[in-house]
């Protein structure tokens, strides 16, 4: 089998990695492209998978609408060479709109329910996958599982954080540090959405660095004064940061929710809120907020609890146990489809043979 992916995001990277690497030992042969948008050229890189960039995304609404236009072509034109069996993506119009044009399916994997994008691209998807947690019906084309994106990639079957980090971070291994995360605002769904202000990310920053080392990544560029505390990693071991810092701080939904996964005590400021955050919520694993109030509040609140790291661990065990290992169950999906679709409609608990 032969599976076209579209990849909008570095996030995408991550969902697709280990279903791409373990299809691939399975004999199937799979082809990713993409657009320059952060680090998703680093991180297809350094999965060893093959690739096609599209080069530099659009940001203003006319390059936008330009960039439709032209990133379908590039996707069709590509699609025609390839010849693949299946395409897949995380709500991409481009995979979607080519898979017509090519008369293949296109599978789609959902989670920010941005109505936006999924009108673009939900009449040309065959199937949509989305979490239990998700927020939206998106009619019969819809099949549901009890998982997140971020179990894709971070599900304990699928990774194990590596504590050389510590040397990669250049601190000492006794070292305690936090994670803020900066979005920079320009996405479509962004628009009047608010996280941080100029001033309470001073304020965070002047707290924190009292306690811990103090490491921002930012979608953006930082203002001078953050420049300092602007963490300089290869892109593929963010996760491991992730895994080993005593608390993240951000705006970025996709972060909070990683951090949520792996153990790691995370409060997520935006006023664009998801199914998974708000059931990572209820697990106790993350706090969200609408803006900065009531944030240097929760921190210090949380600083103040004996072995924070243990008593996350086991909150997060809870949620484990309710919860499937995704990359198997995408694997099980695509390689049967399109009976998987009608098995899983007829019996949505076969998905939990994949724990």
């Amino acid at each position: 089998m032969k599976i076209l992916i579209d990849i909008g995001h570095p996030g995408h990277v991550h969902l697709f990695k280990n279903f791409a690497l373990e299809m691939q030992k399975r004999g199937h042969e799979f082809l990713f492209t993409c657009r320059e948008k952060e680090f998703e050229i680093e991180l297809l890189k350094a999965s060893g998978l093959r690739f096609i960039s599209f080069g530099k995304k659009y940001n203003t609404t006319i390059g936008k609408i330009f960039g439709l236009l032209k990133f379908d072509i590039m996707e069709i034109l590509h699609g025609l060479k390839f010849r693949p069996d299946i395409l897949m993506s995380h709500g991409s119009p481009y995979a979607a709109h080519a898979s017509v044009v090519l008369g293949k399916p296109h599978i789609s994997m959902e989670d920010t329910g941005n109505m936006e994008q999924v009108r673009l691209y939900l009449p040309f998807t065959n199937s949509v996958l989305t979490s239990n947690a998700f927020h939206k019906e998106l009619g019969d084309r819809q099949i549901w599982y009890d998982g997140y994106h971020e179990l894709a990639y971070l599900h304990p079957n699928r990774f194990v954080a590596d504590p050389g980090i510590y040397d990669v971070l250049k601190i000492n291994p006794d070292a305690k540090y936090v994670i803020l995360r900066f979005v920079s605002w320009n996405a479509s769904h962004d628009v009047n959405q608010s996280g941080l202000s100029i001033q309470e990310k001073r304020e965070l920053i002047d707290y924190l660095e009292k306690k811990y080392t103090v490491f921002i990544s930012s979608e953006g560029k930082l203002p001078d004064e953050f420049k300092k505390y602007q963490i300089r990693i290869p892109p593929e071991e963010m996760h491991n940061v992730l895994a080993y810092a005593c608390m993240f701080i951000g705006e970025g939904a996709t972060m909070a929710s990683e951090c949520a996964v792996l153990g790691t005590p995370a409060l997520y400021i935006n006023s664009i809120m998801a199914g998974t955050i708000r059931e990572q919520e209820k697990y106790g694993l993350l706090f969200s907020f609408k803006n900065g109030e009531g944030v240097l509040s929760k921190i210090k609140e949380l600083d103040e609890i004996p072995d924070l790291k243990e008593v996350f661990k086991k909150r997060l065990e809870k949620l484990l146990k309710d919860k499937i290992d995704v990359t198997s169950f995408m694997v099980w999906f695509v390689e049967n489809y399109p009976q998987s679709k009608k098995a899983i409609i007829d019996n949505p608990k076969i998905q939990l043979e994949y724990k």
